[in-house]
């Protein structure tokens, strides 16, 4: 297997609204999406035969901007209106969720490297030049360490250990989806399922002296958090007056919203375990991110 680290990528005022009901860590599309769109520009410069075929994310750093003042019950997100009035005065504006970030992305990078299609070096200088010039995550690049490509035996323990302790300290984002289906089967609807593994449950007892303990447990172990990860279409593929792309069929969708788990990079068991790629299931409309090896548990 052949991999592209990018390591800590630094990002100001990423998109943190990750879908119309959740705001935090930029969906699982964005990181897909600049992926895709890093592949485009490698073949603009040259590089057809390179494919990027899935991507792993792993968060080192993350700063929500928000603002929760003395006594306040919510915070409230930190926003801007640029640019001011011709009187000085703040313009109206819709708030957006902002966030900064320090990620790597690992990549599975294929390609004919035997027929000497590529050389890493100039692969290396060219992601450099473009990446420098490109969002992510809807937000600006501040700086970046050095591109690298590794090639490794995914069954071999070692090398695969010494990938993930270059990641660490850092936190890789799998999907979780199992919880959900678990809850779902019993019953429940996907809001009131995806809400038990998010809500805190505190509880209280009384001791035989009369005293009061008090504690707070989820549902399962583990940083179990709300993800967006794709997006279902709600009309047919038509033509849309004034859209982006007239070559494209433009089609109204809303997103997929699931439960996912940071997960400390030391205790990934295999690579696939925390990597994404695309899946469209065109039969049920769906438009999604899957892992390569959906686990349960990593507890």
């Amino acid at each position: 297997m052949n991999l592209l680290i990018l390591p800590h990528l630094k990002i100001h005022n990423a998109n943190a609204l990750s879908s119309p009901f959740t705001i935090g860590f930029p969906a699982m599309t964005a990181w897909l999406g600049f992926s895709h769109a890093l592949e485009r520009k490698l073949h603009d410069q040259g590089f057809k035969a390179l494919t990027f075929s899935s991507t792993a994310v792993i968060s080192h750093d993350f700063d929500l901007q928000t603002h929760k003042g003395e006594g306040d019950f919510v915070s409230s997100i930190i926003g801007t209106a640029n640019p001011l009035d011709k009187d000085g005065t703040r313009s109206a504006f819709i708030e957006e969720a902002r966030c900064h970030l320090d990620v790597s992305l690992v990549i599975e990078l294929e390609g004919d490297e035997e027929a000497g299609i590529y050389d890493q070096q100039d692969v290396i200088t060219q992601l450099q030049n473009i990446i420098a010039r490109m969002k992510v995550a809807s937000g600006d690049l501040i700086s970046m360490q050095m591109p690298e490509i590794k090639s490794i035996d995914i069954n071999d323990d070692k090398e695969t250990a010494q990938v993930l302790r270059q990641l660490m300290p850092g936190y890789a984002l799998i999907e979780r989806r199992d919880l959900m289906a678990d809850t779902m089967a019993q019953g429940e609807d996907a809001l009131d399922a995806m809400l038990s593994y998010l809500t805190v449950n505190h509880t209280c007892e009384q001791l035989e002296d009369e005293s009061i303990v008090w504690s707070s447990q989820r549902k399962v172990t583990g940083w179990i958090v709300p993800i967006a990860t794709g997006f279902q279409g709600l009309s047919y593929p038509s033509k849309a007056k004034n859209q982006r792309d007239p070559d494209v069929p433009h089609r109204f969708a809303e997103s997929i919203i699931t439960l996912g788990e940071f997960v400390m990079a030391h205790k990934i068991r295999h690579l696939d375990d925390m990597l994404w790629h695309y899946y469209p299931d065109l039969e049920n409309d769906l438009y999604l991110c899957q892992q390569n090896n959906p686990i349960n548990s990593y507890e």
